[in-house]
């Protein structure tokens, strides 16, 4: 047995793509897919599982359903940021504006980051749901975290409680507002695209940006 209490060693149907992942992150490949281009709500386990390369009564021995699927994809877009956003509220080596620049940078990056976007699953209906919880708490730190590298900026340092919630929510907004310019646009330079979202970020927040290089 494994730690989840799933049975280990059952094999899976032949006929799965030979990419070379994991049976779990096969399925989460597949998950992704399917869940950015038909609907999450439309998508059945058993298409994950036939896009995946293996029958639907093997897929129950790696992810216990669509929910853990979901879930899992929506962590994977918050949790690279938030251990960023960890080590940059504890580095003193730069100011504090150019780390606010590297953490929305490297957000919009992970956001835009492979071939399915996405950070469109946040508009869910679903995400609200309990199974969402570890989710919206990551996402709720890494927030949290945003608001605490606002206040440690020179212009931040001056604003009000209320204004400085009120900065945090538009540089927020900002940053996870990107998936909707990405799906109208999936070509768009990544990169560009990045530094030009930090830049203005730290506007909203009264800072001008570093000089770009």
């Amino acid at each position: 047995m494994s730690t989840t209490g799933r049975p280990v060693g059952r094999p899976r149907a032949a006929s799965r793509p030979a990419s070379g992942l994991p049976p779990r992150e096969e399925l989460l490949a597949a998950a992704a897919e399917l869940f950015t281009t038909l609907g999450y709500a439309a998508t059945s386990t058993r298409a994950v599982a036939e896009r995946a390369g293996m029958r639907q009564a093997s897929m129950y021995h790696y992810v216990s359903g669509k929910e853990e699927l979901l879930a899992a994809l929506l962590e994977s877009t918050v949790t690279p940021s938030l251990a960023l956003a960890r080590v940059l509220l504890d580095e003193e080596t730069a100011p504090a504006s150019a780390r606010l620049h590297r953490l929305c940078r490297s957000d919009v990056e992970l956001l835009c980051a492979g071939p399915h976007n996405l950070g469109a699953l946040y508009l869910l209906p679903e995400v609200q749901g309990e199974p969402f919880a570890g989710f919206r708490r990551a996402r709720g730190e890494l927030k949290d975290a945003y608001r605490e590298l606002i206040a440690r900026t020179e212009a931040g340092g001056r604003l009000s409680a209320q204004e400085l919630a009120l900065r945090t929510d538009l540089v927020f907004g900002l940053i996870e507002g990107v998936i909707l310019i990405r799906r109208s646009d999936p070509d768009r330079p990544v990169a560009a695209f990045a530094a030009a979202t930090a830049d203005a970020a730290l506007r909203i927040t009264g800072t001008e940006p570093p000089p770009a290089r």
